[in-house]
């Protein structure tokens, strides 16, 4: 009975997970302005997304471009900087590095709003003008903690003495670090940049408060600005799907890789 109590709440927890999201890409298929109103079976939203053909196109490709170039950004110099800071922790010692440990975990802890408000208060402090700027520098900040979160592990896996060996037959501290170490921290890396990539494009409410009066929007801004008007454009439904559907194959092949790499190296 525990067992079928326990998988019965696994299912779910699944369910409530997965289900709007399945019903959104249900009615992606349809022409339905109404997002629960089935009319039909149709590709009409996806024509309309890729051609084009649809209300406010100009602004809703420039929100995804902004999302993605943002995330890019953002992601490339959180891995940097993580990467470089989770080395440094892990050659600290004693209460230094518990007290260093714990202050990196507490933005992850630390709700969206704080952080955003308070970024907001420190550009406004500083006479920082808000903008493309101002977000990028805003996600990087709350995106570097989980690639430190990412790489600490391959560092406490990796065998201590490997860089000291490569130092000891006459390469340099960066030769050691970028042909030693960097191959190492790969996996731990790429699942940082991933996991920076994917909280940066997610970002609502620091971007909110960060960005200023310029009229920049990213995607989730600006779903929350055609939200208020009176209902989602319609197109925004294929769009997430799609946006669900790259981001689950993407983890389907990292998953399978890594499977493949642990298989092959207990062979």
């Amino acid at each position: 009975m525990k067992r079928f109590f326990a998988q019965c709440y696994i299912w779910l927890l699944l369910i409530v997970l997965y289900a709007p999201i399945v019903f959104i890409a249900v009615f992606s298929f349809t022409e339905s302005k109404v997002l629960g109103n089935w009319t039909g079976f149709s590709t009409k939203l996806y024509s309309n997304l890729f051609t084009g053909n649809m209300q406010g196109t100009g602004s809703l490709m420039m929100a995804i471009q902004n999302t993605i170039l943002i995330a890019l950004i953002a992601a490339t110099v959180s891995t940097i900087l993580g990467t470089i800071a989770a080395i440094g922790i892990h050659n600290m010692k004693g209460r230094t590095k518990q007290t260093i440990t714990f202050l990196n975990n507490i933005p992850m802890l630390n709700p969206d709003i704080i952080t955003g408000v308070s970024l907001f208060l420190l550009f406004v402090f500083l006479h920082i003008s808000q903008g493309y700027l101002t977000v990028i520098l805003a996600h990087i900040t709350f995106c570097t903690p989980y690639v430190v979160l990412s790489v600490l592990p391959k560092l406490t896996q990796m065998n201590p003495n490997i860089y000291e060996a490569a130092l000891d037959l006459g390469a340099t501290p960066f030769q050691a670090l970028r042909k030693v170490l960097l191959p190492l921290l790969k996996p731990g890396m790429i699942s940082g940049f991933i996991l920076a990539f994917t909280m940066s494009l997610d970002d609502f409410a620091v971007t909110f408060f960060t960005r200023g009066t310029i009229g920049l929007d990213t995607l989730s801004t600006y779903i929350y600005t055609d939200a208020r008007k009176g209902g989602l454009t319609p197109e925004l439904r294929p769009m997430i799907t799609i946006m669900f559907l790259g981001i689950l194959i993407l983890l389907i092949i990292i998953n399978l890789r890594k499977a493949r790499a642990a298989r092959n190296a207990v062979q």
